[in-house]
């Protein structure tokens, strides 16, 4: 799944490959339904609620200023951390890699 233009987020991830951010820059529900039951099986822990495909499947990018944040985006300290610096992207700051940087990466890369 890829959007035809590249969308980068705070931590150096690709929002444009996200199923979250495809559903929602296509306005897409059966990519919807089907991201929030594989996130559901996937990431939610033990006497939490599932992932709802209707409200918490919008998202168009960790930087969007005018739309929709996926609600991790919205609570990421990476995310927070940038925008309080005013920067667009983690290489852009003066304490680039950082241990949080460092952390969530790991996970990805």
């Amino acid at each position: 799944m890829k959007t035809e233009e590249k969308y980068i987020a705070m931590c150096g991830l690709d929002c444009s490959s996200c199923a979250v951010f495809i559903a929602t820059k296509n306005d897409d529900n059966v990519l919807r339904k089907k991201t929030a039951e594989e996130w559901t099986e996937r990431y939610v822990v033990r006497n939490k609620p599932p992932v709802r495909w209707s409200e918490d499947i919008n998202c168009l990018g960790c930087l969007s200023q005018n739309g929709p944040v996926y609600q991790n985006c919205l609570k990421c300290e990476i995310r927070k951390c940038g925008l309080v610096k005013r920067i667009k992207n983690c290489k852009e700051c003066e304490d680039y890699k950082c241990d949080k940087l460092i952390e969530l990466q790991s996970h990805f890369f």
